[in-house]
């Protein structure tokens, strides 16, 4: 083998190196000053202790179960190892009295017997753990009970997650609130939960570009699915292509389970069995997105089984279509997506409701029967208060649907919207809307072999 060959491999095996490199860091965390910064806002808005728990082993079971931290408690610390917590203590006006930590991560021991099972974690023990974690002290979960006793000599108010509702399958809030309860007899205990919702719906520049990897390995699936779509498929089948696509792009696991439903299953909101065929002359719904770096996108669209849009689909897809161009035009900061006549909510309805019939002649506001959109992040259906006007660097959803089951015709249209200082940013631009470009990118496939 010459030089000249040698020197070209060399140069590819680097470049693929540096390819997997860069998608092995992107499915990490951001950097310690991001969580920093968010815990050092927290502190300076509550002049209180604030102890909030990491998701213990319990939360989940079973053989496929993946473990997923609790979306507070990894916004403050990026730490997403199970049974930790975390402890935030006010800064002392008094100099005298302000020495020690102020920001506290608390881990259980290390457990060989489990690590040979689950791999190394980190424990309080580990010299890195202060660097790796960003925290100035690492303790020994053991220890905070004492920590919290001793801290209730200087303050007699604290905060926590309580359960606002009740909560599904284990339950964590009630759990660990009736701990702190149980550890601070004598203290008033308070919610840090609208806290936390009001800082997370502004979006940090590192939030909203993991927001965009999301988005970005969400409309690579839906290009597939539109591409690969075709009566004779089953729903499941499109699902798996997508998530496929969404793994091989770094994605994580998906934003929510996978929906695809044809034909009358078109109009039912979060259809998820997927077990049906597709027909010729079905429009089906496809909502589905992943997840990048803890992030969800959300994104919908409905496409016709043959690549073809009859004259009544396109004319519901096209009123849908205009309700959410003219939510997108009122998405802007001071507005507000709920509550009063000219909410984005309110706008994306009138139109609707002001344009075409059903087969009985009624007006089609009665087919649109769900929000016009929500908050988006950490969470799919992100921390929010639909009584807040949008600002900038808030994520949300604009994703008007009309569903008519007696005439078969589901249809949601759904992309996710950057909050800008003089309006708005399309994450999701790069996917297609209207039923002329839609119907375009099916019929790619089926030009290049016709008996598709």
């Amino acid at each position: 083998m010459n030089l000249r060959k040698i020197a070209q491999r060399s140069a590819l095996l680097l470049l693929a190196v540096a390819c997997a490199s860069l998608l092995i860091q992107a499915r990490f965390r951001q950097p310690n000053a991001e969580y920093q910064a968010r815990r050092a806002k927290l502190r300076a808005a509550i002049n209180a202790p604030i102890v909030v728990f990491g998701y213990t082993a319990h939360e989940y079971s079973g053989e496929l179960a993946v473990f997923a931290q609790e979306e507070n408690f990894y916004y403050l610390t990026g730490h997403s190892e199970p049974d930790a917590a975390l402890l935030l203590i006010p800064d002392s006006p008094d100099p005298k009295s302000s020495a020690g930590p102020h920001e506290i991560l608390y881990l259980p021991p290390r457990n060989p017997n489990d690590e040979k099972w689950g791999g190394p974690k980190m424990g309080p023990d580990d010299p890195e753990a202060p660097e790796k974690t960003g925290f100035q002290a690492v303790e020994p979960f053991a220890s905070l009970h004492a920590d919290l006793v001793n801290l209730a000599k200087t303050y007699a108010t604290f905060y926590t997650e309580l359960p606002t509702k009740q909560e599904n399958g284990y339950p964590h809030l009630t759990t660990w609130s009736a701990w702190v309860r149980s550890a601070l007899p004598q203290s008033t205990i308070n919610d840090i939960a609208p806290a936390l919702a009001s800082l997370r719906q502004i979006k940090s520049p590192g939030e909203i570009a993991l927001l965009q990897k999301a988005v970005d390995a969400s409309v690579d699936a839906h290009f597939a699915a539109m591409r690969m779509m075709r009566p004779g498929l089953f729903e499941y089948q499109i699902a798996a292509r997508m998530k496929e696509v969404h793994e091989m792009g770094g994605c994580t696991r998906e934003a929510y389970a996978p929906i695809v439903g044809a034909g009358l299953y078109s109009t039912v909101l979060h259809y998820d069995d997927l077990k049906n065929e597709i027909k010729d002359g079905d429009m089906v719904v496809i909502d589905v997105a992943g997840e990048y770096g803890g992030y969800a996108a959300d994104i919908t669209r409905t496409l016709p089984a043959n690549g073809k849009f009859t004259a009544r689909q396109r004319e519901i897809y096209e009123i849908v279509l205009g309700a959410q161009n003219a939510a997108l035009a009122a998405i802007k900061p001071g507005a507000m997506l709920y509550g009063g006549p000219k909410s984005v909510h309110q706008v994306a309805f009138d139109y609707i409701n002001t344009h075409g019939h059903d087969l009985q002649g009624n007006t089609l506001g009665r087919y649109f029967f769900h929000g016009v959109g929500h908050h988006l992040g950490l969470d799919v259906h992100d921390a929010n208060d639909r009584t807040s006007p949008l600002q900038p660097n808030m994520v949300i959803t604009d994703e008007p649907g009309i569903y008519i089951p007696e005439e078969k015709i589901g249809v949601r249209i759904e992309d996710d919207v950057l909050v800008t200082a003089d309006g708005n940013q399309l994450l999701t631009a790069k996917l297609p809307r209207t039923p002329d470009e839609i119907e375009k990118i099916m019929a790619e496939p089926r030009a290049n072999n016709p008996q598709q």
